[in-house]
């Protein structure tokens, strides 16, 4: 699914601070996903109405200190009952042969999941998408899970 990024908010902050460096212009978005390794200080954060399908307002992309695997870090607007779908999901959707890094904390202060989610175990990701594409591809995965949710209901 081709995603419409409209309306888009921008930032690359510190990691260890959380200070914005900078808010981006939407043909930031054009920059290979590799910047993040390039600057192991910063992650993104991207805010986008086009999220709401998706049950999240944005989304955090940084590249992991320790397994060194790029991550979406997002709150998942979804009851905690879904839990075990959730868990199911991702451990059936995410391949590879190293340790699948992904955690999935439901937040009673927020009433939403905390999921990181490592996107080298997304089918189609490389180091060489853009920003743009990881968006998508991440979108896609995300509309899988909130789909196979909705199913279940």
């Amino acid at each position: 699914m081709k995603l419409l990024l409209e309306d888009l908010y921008i930032e690359r902050c510190n990691k260890e601070t959380e200070e914005v460096i900078s808010q981006e212009a939407a043909a930031f978005l054009t920059t290979p996903v590799k910047h993040l390794k390039q600057n192991l200080n910063e992650f993104l954060y991207i805010e986008s109405p086009a999220f709401d399908p998706i049950k999240t307002d944005a989304i955090t992309l940084e590249l992991d200190d320790v397994f060194k695997t790029y991550m979406v870090l997002l709150g998942f607007k979804v009851q905690k009952k879904h839990s075990g779908t959730i868990k199911g999901y991702l451990e059936n959707n995410l391949h590879g042969d190293s340790i699948k890094n992904y955690s999935a904390m439901f937040s009673n202060e927020d009433g939403l999941w905390d999921l990181n989610i490592p996107l080298d175990f997304i089918e189609g990701f490389k180091e060489e998408l853009t920003i743009s594409e990881v968006i998508e591809i991440t979108y896609n995965f995300l509309l899988g899970l909130t789909q196979t949710i909705e199913q279940q209901q």
